[in-house]
């Protein structure tokens, strides 16, 4: 996802639809595309580097096959990637406003580069926190899961998305990484206090800073070795 810079000018509206956290539009500005939601700029589809880079820094290399769940399938900048790793062998996307995954059948098709139809792909219409809590039977573990359901930790598109970003979200999201797992999540910008969190929850964090076209770097947060994965649940994630 991406902050908008203000510069653009005269954007045709494609679509209109009634999303889960209110209107989205499908917006064509020359040869790209932007996602608006409730007037909030989202994502477009001019460069999407940090995204790609978000999942090569998951899963990319040449260690065994691995699973990915991506959450948020945005412009399928993240989905095409995952694909084009040799070593991912399954991927799970979790997206859950209907006509985002409807504009990878026409719109956006040639961003995901048509990787919804992959084999390796299943794609799950759920909102990310409910798909976590009560996983579909035989999801397993993944030893990649990215994250670029928001503008950043710091600012959500929904309110109740900055649940996934705290203690008890993280427990679910630990709990779904494989042995040796990386969690790998974006950000418009830096994010101190989450840093912060992933650092007291995880043995390895790093934060990888990506030039933007405008304005401070995008930043990819990885964190590897959960302090907690095998210990008692955390009690804050029943009230997810």
């Amino acid at each position: 996802m991406r902050i908008s810079t203000g510069c653009d000018e005269g954007p045709d509206v494609v679509e209109r639809a009634e999303g889960q956290g209110g209107e989205l539009v499908l917006r064509r500005d020359g040869a790209d595309f932007e996602i608006i939601s409730n007037g909030m700029f989202l994502m477009d589809t001019r460069d999407g580097e940090s995204e790609r880079l978000l999942v090569r820094l998951a899963a990319g290399g040449d260690g065994p096959p691995a699973a990915v769940l991506i959450g948020g399938l945005g412009v399928g900048f993240s989905l095409a990637e995952a694909v084009r790793l040799p070593r991912v062998q399954r991927v799970t996307v979790v997206e859950r406003e209907p006509a985002v995954i409807a504009w990878h059948d026409t719109f956006l098709r040639a961003c995901s580069e048509g990787a919804l139809d992959d084999p390796r792909v299943t794609l799950e219409r759920a909102d990310l926190l409910d798909w976590l809590r009560s996983p579909p039977a035989g999801t397993g573990r993944y030893d990649a899961i990215c994250l670029d359901i928001d503008n950043g930790p710091e600012w959500t598109v929904t309110p109740g998305n900055a649940r996934l970003y705290g203690d008890a979200g993280l427990d679910l999201l630990a709990r779904r990484l494989a042995p040796g797992g990386v969690l790998a999540v974006w950000s418009a910008g830096a994010a101190p206090a989450f840093e912060d969190l992933l650092r007291r929850r995880f043995d390895r964090v790093q934060a990888r800073e990506v030039p933007a076209r405008r304005g401070e770097p995008d930043v990819v947060y990885l964190a590897r070795g959960t302090r907690e994965a095998a210990g008692p649940t955390n009690p804050e994630t029943a009230k997810l």
